[in-house]
């Protein structure tokens, strides 16, 4: 019996001398995060990238890059540490070593289990030989002005103008006047002709 005495006597000194017993499941503290560059920045000449690589069961870090959109799964290391990090340097970015374009960085923290934590800042473009772009402000659309409404209004055909009579027109009445002419004419040719034949014949 004076075991069970003696183990509960040097438990009751440990914690009088303030041990701290281990906790089974504790909290794990917050995730690796990279505070610059953000994603999508511009980036020019030698670039101090900053963040947070201390977590629990830390074992190493690393900080690497990739081509956007590589579908190769190639990464390219920056720097690696064996310290962790609390919001600070993580390291320096030498951008004039490579051409530019658009580029994904990684923090990796390798853990003591062998698993990694990954931190992705997608979108940085490099623009150290060619002019940085100009964001394109979207145009302004004018509000569409009201039309009046117009009401057509039906016009009338116009008027006809009468035509001036036609000078050369023939009229009925001037034709049967100048056969009445002609008939005049022939009778009173006849009469003289009659005569003439009847004088020439009493003529001795």
């Amino acid at each position: 019996m004076r075991n069970p005495w003696k183990a509960l006597v040097v438990l009751l000194i440990a914690l009088l001398a303030g041990a701290t017993l281990p906790v089974v499941g504790a909290a794990q503290t917050d995730p690796p995060v990279v505070t610059a560059p953000q994603p999508g920045e511009v980036l020019q000449g030698v670039i101090t990238i900053s963040g947070t690589s201390q977590v629990d069961g830390f074992a190493s870090a690393e900080v690497d890059f990739t081509y956007t959109g590589d579908q190769t799964g190639t990464w390219f290391v920056i720097a690696t540490s064996l310290q962790a990090v609390s919001e600070d340097v993580l390291a320096t970015w030498d951008t004039t070593a490579i051409s530019d374009g658009s580029y994904d960085l990684r923090l990796r923290v390798h853990l003591a289990d062998g698993n990694p934590l990954n931190v992705l800042v997608p979108g940085l473009r490099v623009r150290n030989y060619t002019p940085v772009e100009t964001p394109t402000p979207a145009p302004t659309v004018p509000e569409a002005t009201p039309q009046p409404t117009v009401t057509a209004t039906p016009t009338p055909p116009p008027t006809p103008t009468p035509l001036p009579p036609n000078p050369v027109m023939v009229r009925t009445s001037d034709v049967f006047t100048s056969l009445g002419y002609g008939v005049a004419v022939v009778f009173v040719f006849f009469i003289i002709l009659g005569i003439y034949v009847w004088l020439r014949r009493r003529a001795p």
